[in-house]
């Protein structure tokens, strides 16, 4: 496995870490170094005691009853830029939740080769109890593009820890999920400007998305996108047709000169893209 995110008491401290292998290992050939993850203070003797940690009946495991990342919104990323966004965690154990944190990963297993993720950012993290039992952890994950490769673009399983005061540990690997996605751009030109009306206004543009792969945004092919206008004085687009990228993500069609007013091209986006509008380009009829 390329990252594994785990929680463990180890010598007195929960560990939750990120534990990578050389990248010669790693099926896909990547080359990266991540960050360590988070080290914190177990709960003393003391705070054990208090909540029973020495009853000779062995007390239930902590139960992580939710994780979500990013609002279970997509995270988008793109070539250059590091994205972090925030999780939450919600964890009961009946002597309280000590700590708890998140990490997300994709691959077959966690504990395959073939795995890859990111843990939390360690100074980002913190608890608070909800009740005497349950408690809420919060904290911050950091993709960065340079650790990716195109095809991460799905879903990631977000995994979750969590330990008790009195010592229990819990995990799920695959808690719930997130989506990545590969940041997208789209322009927009309408010529010639000003036209006289009744002629001809030729639109173009182009499509792009992120390539993790090479560090830089490509044409991305064979995508229906819509072509937009709104009218002068207006407040919204209308559309006017939808329009297929070519091989390398261009767009060029035409239409009629009618009235003043702002032309754009519109992407839906799919599963791996996010959706994307074009700034909007004003044509001055005559």
């Amino acid at each position: 496995m390329r990252i594994r995110a785990t929680v463990a008491a180890v010598s007195g401290a929960l560990a939750l870490s990120a534990l990578a292998v050389p990248a010669a290992q790693a099926d896909d050939g990547r080359s990266w170094n991540p960050d360590s993850g988070l080290t914190a203070t177990q709960p003393s003797v003391g705070e054990k005691s208090k909540k029973g940690f020495g009853a000779t009946t062995k007390a239930a495991a902590p139960k992580i009853t939710s994780a979500v990342v990013n609002g279970g919104k997509p995270i988008v990323v793109g070539t250059k830029s590091k994205v972090t966004v925030p999780y939450t965690v919600t964890a009961t154990d009946d002597s309280g939740i000590y700590h708890a944190g998140v990490f997300i990963w994709i691959g077959s297993s966690v504990d395959d080769e073939d795995s890859f993720g990111f843990g939390p950012n360690e100074k980002s993290m913190s608890c608070k109890a909800v009740n005497a039992t349950t408690s809420t952890c919060k904290g911050t994950i950091t993709l960065d593009p340079v650790f990716l490769i195109s095809s991460d673009a799905t879903w990631w399983r977000v995994g979750a820890g969590a330990l008790a005061n009195d010592g229990d540990e819990a995990e799920r690997d695959a808690a719930s999920k997130v989506r990545v996605q590969r940041f997208s751009k789209l322009t927009v030109n309408a010529s010639p400007e000003p036209v006289k009306k009744g002629k001809t206004i030729t639109v173009t543009g182009k499509l792009t998305r992120a390539n993790w792969d090479t560090g830089t945004y490509k044409g991305y092919s064979k995508q229906a996108v819509k072509l937009q206008f709104k009218k002068k004085g207006a407040t919204s687009y209308t559309t006017v047709k939808t329009v297929t990228t070519s091989s390398t993500g261009t767009l060029k069609t035409t239409v009629k000169a009618s009235a003043d007013g702002t032309w754009r091209y519109s992407f839906a986006g799919t599963p791996s893209t996010p959706a994307v509008s074009a700034k909007g380009d004003a044509v001055d009829v005559k």
